[in-house]
């Protein structure tokens, strides 16, 4: 990250859990990567997604989750988070440019503060309807049924 900011690049963050990888996920972070020179996704680990999404997820482990998304082209790094939110990692590596979905308000986003403290911005981009990663896990357990 010093090598990118050295010589100018903003640095774009955001974070998730992308569980299994979808359309919606694609879109988002490729809209993310268009806000600024270089693209970091911060990724939850099996044990965070867990206490967030409950005991059966996540489906896919950390590292095949990382591979997928380091393996976007538009992807310049990506870095796991252990806590509930990725307040620690972004006041690490102190981002040019918060990124979350526009389901959020801006105001709610974790690390919007301290963004903007440090001279960055946050911004939300539109996500595409109909993809959820919790949508196609019931689905798949409605169709097992």
């Amino acid at each position: 990250m010093s090598v990118w900011k050295g010589s100018g690049d903003e640095v774009v963050f955001t974070n998730g859990c992308f569980d299994i990888l979808h359309l919606g996920h694609v879109d988002y972070l490729e809209k993310a990567r268009a806000l600024g020179d270089r693209l970091v996704v911060a990724l939850n680990t099996d044990n965070s997604v867990k206490r967030l999404k409950g005991e059966e997820r996540p489906l896919n482990n950390e590292l095949s989750r990382a591979r997928l998304i380091a393996a976007l082209e538009f992807v310049d790094a990506v870095v796991y988070f252990s806590e509930d939110t990725p307040q620690n990692v972004i006041e690490t590596l102190i981002p040019d440019i918060l990124v979350k979905g526009n389901d959020y308000l801006a105001e709610n986003i974790v690390g919007a503060e301290f963004v903007i403290k440090n001279g960055g911005r946050v911004e939300t981009v539109p996500l595409v309807d109909g993809y959820s990663t919790t949508n196609l896990v019931e689905k798949i357990k409605t169709l097992n049924k």
